[in-house]
């Protein structure tokens, strides 16, 4: 439990680092000159990126059993990029900068993950990778909220923003140092391994991958969301900061809500917020009321706390212990491509209209739902 709750810190001060950057990335692409084209693009590609290469890092960390070189490589990419921003002169430096970040995230990412299923077979899959990112998502409260402060009391100064979140990097690497003193050589034996299967032999892990990558294609990345109340005039930076404080404090509660019901009811739950967050793209960007738009921000926050607790857990709950990683890898690569595609054609489907903009990304995710459905019984 130490162990989650310590991983969960490390999480948290690096969400400062890296979502309160992104809670102004739209903003601050827009002011460097990038199009909605280029914003939808560098955030779907980013993704595809943090997600898409989690299949040969997590397949690489089955392979060795290093799982901490893997988390400590990725954290130092992920983090260290962010402060860089500060000295980025035009949109394709400060493009670059948000690429590697991402890539950082894919390095670690399914050896951070494989660590918590190995608590989860003690606690309750659904309870361990909530718990983390109960944590975790207060790091990403925290960050926009900093940012928030930092751009009322500098005038809207980005590169001051973005050069103070290396204080919060240098703390989640200092933890990172601690906890791998503390428990590089810790291990839980799974005593229901018996019932998991090789991903080369379960079904329902592809049936399950294919279904979540229709919801991912039609999720709206937030930095779509900030670009289009920036260039309407309909929100202030410093609010934009502040709605994606938001999200994640509904995202930190909801994904520990959620993994709780997750361990009762299966899949279930998962079917259940999707059927709930599809209606956030329509509350988003259709109604200019503020009520739309907070309504739509909480549902948004849903649907990351479901994607980034539950989603996993069940992965947990099917793939035997010496291939979680690659399996991690795996759906988060396919999940990772489709948001890449979705974000990037949504991106150009923004320029033409904004209503068929909406329909699509509502459609993909039913489409998602629907399949998700054949697993109940």
């Amino acid at each position: 439990m130490q162990l989650i709750v310590l991983l969960g810190f490390i999480s948290l001060f690096a969400d400062i680092t890296y979502e309160g950057a992104r809670s102004i990335l739209g903003p601050y692409l827009f002011v460097l000159g990038a199009s909605s084209v280029f914003v939808g693009f560098i955030a779907g590609f980013g993704e595809f990126l943090g997600y898409f290469l989690r299949i040969f890092f997590g397949y690489l960390a089955d392979k060795l059993k290093n799982y901490w070189l893997f988390i400590f490589i990725g954290y130092f990419l992920n983090l260290l990029s962010v402060p860089l921003l500060a000295f980025a002169n035009n949109y394709i430096f400060a493009g670059i900068l948000i690429l590697t970040e991402r890539i950082g995230k894919a390095i670690r990412t399914p050896s951070r993950d494989t660590i918590i299923s190995y608590m989860g077979a003690k606690y309750g899959q659904g309870y361990a990778f909530g718990l983390h990112e109960l944590i975790d998502q207060f790091g990403a409260f925290a960050g926009p909220t900093l940012i928030f402060i930092i751009l009322f009391f500098s005038k809207i100064n980005y590169k001051v923003a973005f050069l103070s979140l290396l204080i919060p990097a240098i703390i989640s690497i200092l933890i990172l140092i601690y906890v791998y003193q503390k428990f590089k050589y810790i291990t839980i034996e799974n005593k229901k391994e018996a019932k998991f299967k090789s991903i080369w032999e379960e079904k329902k892990f592809w049936i399950y991958t294919i279904a979540i990558s229709f919801v991912s294609f039609g999720f709206i990345d937030f930095a779509l969301i900030s670009y289009h109340y920036k260039k309407f005039n309909i929100l202030s930076p410093e609010i934009i900061a502040i709605l994606y404080s938001v999200a994640m404090i509904v995202d930190a509660i909801s994904s520990f809500i959620l993994g709780k019901l997750f361990d009762k009811h299966g899949i279930r739950v998962i079917i259940f917020s999707i059927a709930l967050t599809s209606f956030s793209s329509i509350l988003l960007f259709i109604g200019k009321s503020k009520i739309f738009i907070i309504l739509g921000i909480f549902l948004w926050g849903i649907s990351i706390g479901s994607q980034e607790s539950i989603m996993r857990a069940y992965i947990s709950n099917i793939i035997k212990m010496e291939e979680r990683a690659t399996a991690f890898g795996i759906f988060n690569s396919i999940y990772g491509f489709s948001w890449f595609l979705g974000s990037f054609l949504l991106g150009y489907v923004y320029k033409i209209s904004i209503i068929l903009f909406v329909l699509i990304s509502f459609v993909f995710q039913i489409l998602g739902l629907l399949v998700l459905t054949k697993f109940i019984k």
